[in-house]
């Protein structure tokens, strides 16, 4: 169906004359006249009628008009709402580990849309742990995301953004509360509430024992960093998790880890060959030029 036959017939229906109509569009008599037909063959019904020197809408052609004024007004607002996208507005689904709620993804979102004054660009925020996180980047469920790097991903583009030091965190009654500084190995006589395997940050911390030749006492399996530090602060045991604000306001003790010495990257993550809205382009090129590393 030919979408300027819908605006000619919406036109007519408004003037009801054909000769007025066909000037107020800037075209023939005759191809308005074509163009009406040409409708009314496709539909199998008569949509105008004769009254005098005017033509008014039948019946069939009041009931139509509702849907095609309705279908119009749909179709301006996508065409404007697409052309607001084009300028940089819009939605961008942003996903990221919740460890990075508490400040980094307020932080470099906030700094964005104050550098974007007078743009209509909404936020959709999106938590989870990495292994899901990429899987909704690759289902195009996100945009973009701030994760664990997994080396194994091909199609994920991965931009180191921040770091996080990795500290203990122990019960203030327990043993090792009275030092300020631990090693990996004055851990190991303890049980220990672990990341989940699901984690992307479950192998980095098994690849430190590793290094240091000991294995833990693993007494539960948690896949959220707050979750550990609540079950520390209530004595389920002790654990190795990634220094994060939070933890200055839960009953646990935090110790430095000195030996071996270690840190955690997060990275802004993307698809490689993935079209993006400006927008959301807009806020990787600017997450680029702001990160944390210092």
């Amino acid at each position: 169906m030919n979408l300027h036959h819908l605006q000619y017939f919406i036109r007519l229906a408004h003037i009801e004359h054909y000769t007025k109509a066909s000037e107020d569009l800037m075209i023939t008599q005759p191809s308005l006249s074509y163009a009406i037909s040409s409708l009314e063959q496709e539909l199998g019904v008569q949509l105008f009628e004769k009254e005098g020197r005017n033509v008014v809408l039948t019946k069939t052609g009041k009931i139509f008009l509702d849907y095609v004024e309705q279908a119009m007004q749909l179709f301006d607002e996508g065409v404007e709402k697409v052309q607001r996208e084009g300028q940089g507005e819009g939605r961008i689904d942003l996903a990221f580990l919740e460890t990075l709620g508490t400040n980094l993804v307020p932080d470099i979102t906030r700094k964005f849309l104050e550098a974007s004054p007078g743009k209509d660009i909404q936020f959709h925020f999106h938590t989870g742990v990495t292994t899901e996180i990429i899987q909704g980047l690759k289902e195009k469920k996100y945009d973009m995301a701030f994760c664990s790097k997994q080396e194994q991903e091909q199609t994920i583009e991965f931009v180191p953004f921040a770091r996080q030091d990795l500290v203990v965190i122990v019960p203030p009654d327990h043993p090792l509360a009275a030092k300020e500084e631990v090693d990996l190995i004055d851990t190991i006589p303890y049980p220990q509430i672990v990341f989940a395997k699901t984690s992307g940050l479950r192998p980095l911390i098994d690849s430190l024992f590793q290094k240091i030749g000991a294995d833990y006492q693993a007494v539960y399996e948690v896949e959220v960093d707050q979750v550990i530090a609540g079950l520390v602060s209530k004595g389920f045991g002790i654990a190795v998790v990634p220094y994060m604000p939070i933890l200055r306001f839960l009953n646990v003790k935090v110790l430095k880890l000195g030996s071996p010495n270690w840190e955690r990257k997060f990275y802004l993550a993307y698809l490689k060959k993935n079209y993006l809205t400006p927008a959301s382009s807009d806020f990787i090129t600017f997450a680029k030029e702001h990160d944390m590393l210092g």
